[in-house]
Formats: structure tokens, C-alpha cells, sequence
């Protein structure tokens, strides 16, 4: 191939397969070692255009497992016997287009791999003297804006309103408190797994009170916590979580609908049992497509890069080492055990 840096790596030293993960079989329950396997892939000649990427982190997350059945859904299935894909972040290695070096990084799609070739227009520059480039994955990739859009657009906070947050302390919900406090909510409640988690909810991302749902009815805390009710509820988990706050309305409240991942895994739904109090207290259940709503993430990134300059907004990250590694770091995300995102370090 020809490269259009001087700079480049012989050609002969770049490689011509990589690892990638595949689809084996589709998932019932949790996915297993047997549904999703490691497998050796060509990697195409560069074409025009073109870049070669060495991936560094790798991000696991959520809707994968929805991609791993062959059910109609926001997004297309994983092919059984293909690799799969998701958001990662890496350093260019090989280029055939101008404005793209060796040496720069970039966050793209085709993660779950070690190398991937790509089409230059489908990814951008990132910069890790500005940020570590992890956070180009989460705080200041697709959790970070997934919650902003969600606050700025639609909870439309009004000031001195009660937040309740499901799945707080993950990579999408430990952000989503600390905006909802930066744009004037007077009280954020936050619901996780674990005693750790929830003091770190408090201590450290500044949620005014938090709770662990697994040693309590939901519905009891948030009586106790929020004993006039919540105005927004941000969901990141379904089932009683949602049931719990659909009780806990105040008139004309909002609930964003953003995950519900206490059912990803094919257990039995749970609730709401009480959907009615939505037209009881006129509240309004919305959802987004984060991917329909970027013309905001200019606007979060400049708005973020202040709040992480000042220290107004933190990250957490739980980084798992190894690429072999990948489906145990996915299945403990799934199973709750990270605090932020959950990331793959190669």
C-alpha cells in the first residue's frame, strides 16, 4: 500500500490480520464463551481514503446485548459468525488520506477488535493532551452527551426540582446527576447496587442523597428521600426501579426513558403496574435516539471541557486490562460491578 506520510510505517511492518470477536451462536440469557468467541480476521489493503487504526480502548456497553438477538430493535442485529462492533478509541498506524497521520487518534465504531481498517469519514480526531483518551469513551463520548441531551432537552429542568436517577453510578447515570446539579436542580437522588456505590453517588459525584436498592423496596427510599415527590426521573434500568417512580410523580413530571437494563437479559418484566398515575399527574415518558440528537454535542463538549477544567464535573472509570479480557469486562458491566464506564484496555 501507499501511504501519504513520509513518516509511516514500513508497509512491511504493518499487520495483515487482527483479533476480532465474534458472533458464535445468539445468546439465551447472559451471553457465554460459547456465543461469543475470539477469532483471527484478514484485514483489508487500504484503499483510498482509508485509515488503519490500532485500538487501544474499547468500549462495552448496554444495547450491545440487544444487538446480540436477532430481534427488531433501534438498531440492526449482530450477524451470527461476524464480528461484532461498538465505540473504541485508537492510533492511526497507516493512511491514504490527507488530514489523517500516523500517530494521530481517532474514536470510531468497529471496536471488539485489536486493529481496524476504516473509511476516514466515518470517525474523528481526538486529542489526548486535552483529555485522557479514555474519556473520549465515556464522560466526553456517547455517556457524557447521551446524558446531556437528556437533561438539556428533554427533562427541561426548571429549577429548584427533584431528580431521581436509576443506575447512578454508571457510566450514563453518575453523569446525569452531576449535570441536573450544574443546570439547577435543587435535590438529585441517585439508586445503585451496592453500599460502595452509593456513597460515592454522594461523596464524590455530589448527588444530594442516594440509596441501594437491593436492601430496600424502591419505593420505601424514595418516600423517605423525596417525601414530596420527584419532578424528573432519568432511567437507566426499567422494571421497579420505573414502577417505584411512576408513584412517585408530582404533577407534570418527566420521566426520560434511557436504558432499561434489568430486562437486557431476557429476565421476566416487572412492572409498571401503575401506569395510570401518568395521566393522573399529566407526566409526560419520553425517549431519544442519542445518535438523532448530536447538533447538541458541540455544544456538550464545550460546555463539559469548562466543567472538567474546574472540577465541577468527574469521571470514574473501571478499566479492564487485555483483549482477551473483553466478554468478562461486558458480562461484570452488565451484572453491575463498574463504577462509571466500564472500558477494555489492549
Amino acid at each position: 500500500m501507499t501511504l501519504n506520510d513520509p513518516t509511516s510505517t514500513p508497509t512491511t511492518d504493518l499487520p495483515v490480520t487482527t483479533r476480532a470477536w465474534h458472533l458464535a451462536s445468539r445468546p439465551v440469557g447472559e451471553p457465554t464463551a460459547e456465543n461469543v468467541v475470539i477469532d483471527t480476521v484478514p484485514l483489508a489493503e487500504l484503499a483510498e481514503g482509508e485509515i488503519l487504526v490500532e485500538n487501544e480502548y474499547l468500549s462495552v456497553d448496554p444495547y450491545m446485548r440487544g444487538r446480540m438477538s436477532d430481534k427488531k430493535s433501534y438498531i440492526e442485529p449482530y450477524e451470527v459468525g461476524a464480528p461484532l462492533d461498538g465505540p473504541a478509541v485508537g492510533r492511526v498506524i497507516a493512511s491514504r488520506v490527507d488530514g489523517y497521520s500516523v500517530g494521530d487518534h481517532v474514536f470510531h465504531g468497529l471496536g471488539w477488535r485489536e486493529h481496524a481498517v476504516l473509511d476516514a469519514a466515518t470517525v474523528y480526531k481526538v486529542d489526548p493532551r486535552l483529555a485522557p483518551l479514555s474519556a473520549y469513551l465515556g464522560v466526553l463520548g456517547v455517556p457524557g452527551v447521551t446524558a446531556y441531551i437528556g437533561i438539556e432537552r428533554f427533562a427541561k429542568l426548571t429549577g429548584g426540582e427533584t431528580v431521581y436517577v436509576s443506575g447512578a453510578a454508571g457510566a450514563v447515570g453518575s453523569v446525569v446527576g452531576q449535570i441536573a446539579k450544574l443546570k439547577g436542580a435543587a435535590r438529585v437522588i441517585g439508586s445503585a447496587g451496592s453500599d460502595e456505590k452509593v456513597a460515592q453517588l454522594v461523596e464524590e459525584f455530589g448527588f444530594d442523597a442516594a440509596f441501594n436498592y437491593k436492601t430496600r423496596p424502591i419505593a420505601d427510599s424514595l418516600a423517605e428521600l423525596a417525601p414530596e415527590g420527584i419532578d424528573v426521573f432519568f432511567d437507566n434500568v426499567g422494571g421497579e426501579a420505573l414502577e417505584a417512580a411512576i408513584g412517585a410523580l408530582n404533577i407534570h413530571a418527566r420521566i426520560v426513558l434511557s436504558g432499561m437494563v434489568s430486562q437486557y437479559n431476557g429476565q421476566p418484566v416487572v412492572g409498571p403496574r401503575n401506569i395510570w398515575n401518568l395521566a393522573v399527574t399529566r407526566s409526560a415518558l419520553l425517549t431519544f435516539m442519542v445518535t438523532e440528537e448530536m447538533d447538541l454535542q458541540p455544544q456538550f463538549l464545550q460546555e463539559a471541557a469548562g466543567w472538567l477544567a474546574t472540577g465541577a464535573l468527574r469521571s470514574r472509570e473501571t478499566v479492564v486490562d487485555g483483549f482477551e479480557n473483553t466478554l468478562e469486562a461486558y458480562s461484570a458491566m452488565m451484572r453491575g460491578e463498574n463504577i462509571g464506564k466500564m472500558l477494555v484496555r489492549l
